[in-house]
């Protein structure tokens, strides 16, 4: 409880100092914790249904969002990874049938880059952005596409969930996601501000683009980290 305190206290003054982004819900909705602790997002449950469609991008090794989707609403989940562990890790699992993964990551643009591994070879989770927390000189090639690329190979036009936790590689993807022809209801994104040192002015730039194509944000978890946006004639 204490170090809780204490962790509370030490961001609060981040905020204050103006060291890192102050995120706040924007609309009062409904919303509830899908996952775990560490790799859970809010979601806005009311809209959903076995009709609806869920894009899952950065698997790492944990599915407990994908698999509460599942269970809460019987809807389909596509998930997305490149990451050598995270496939291996897959491949050894239970999926359940309504979950489809596919072993490439989301880019601008369709075709193989080079993925910086994480410096901590006990970490999953790599990016094709480097940061302070991936090893630039031990990197992988990796098939990518782009969401233009995904969408019309799955077929879909309306996206009812977009979660993406993709290691900082947000900040050069989202606006490809927002400016595209598909109809995303919901879209939940890990923020990776503290991997870079201009990290702010980025995540300051992704919220405005968010406002700017017609979101709000309902949800923010207790780190500023995972934040939920939704479409305004949606809620």
């Amino acid at each position: 409880m204490i170090k809780k305190l204490l962790k509370k206290l030490k961001q609060n003054i981040k905020i204050l100092t103006g060291a890192i982004t102050s995120i706040k819900a924007e609309t009062k909705i409904n919303h509830k914790w899908y996952g775990n602790t560490y790799g859970g997002f809010y979601v806005h449950p009311n809209v959903l249904n076995s009709k609806s469609i869920v894009y899952s991008f950065g698997i790492g090794e944990d599915i407990s969002f994908d698999r509460e989707m599942i269970q809460m609403h019987n809807c389909q989940v596509f998930g997305f990874d490149p990451t050598p562990k995270s496939i291996d890790w897959i491949k050894k699992e239970q999926l359940p049938s309504n979950f489809s993964f596919f072993e490439y990551g989301i880019d601008t643009i369709t075709g193989f880059v080079n993925f910086n591994l994480p410096k901590n070879q006990d970490f999953v989770s790599g990016s094709i952005i480097p940061h302070k927390n991936v090893d630039e000189k031990n990197m992988v090639s990796v098939p990518m596409k782009s969401f233009h690329d995904i969408t019309k190979e799955l077929g879909h036009t309306h996206i009812d969930v977009l979660k993406m936790d993709i290691e900082g590689s947000e900040y050069h993807v989202i606006e490809s996601i927002l400016s595209s022809t598909i109809q995303i209801d919901q879209i939940l994104i890990e923020l990776h501000e503290r991997f870079f040192e201009d990290g702010k002015s980025r995540n300051q730039r992704l919220l405005q683009s968010f406002k700017n194509h017609g979101y709000e944000i309902f949800a923010v978890s207790d780190s500023l980290e995972e934040v939920s946006f939704i479409k305004v004639k949606t809620a």
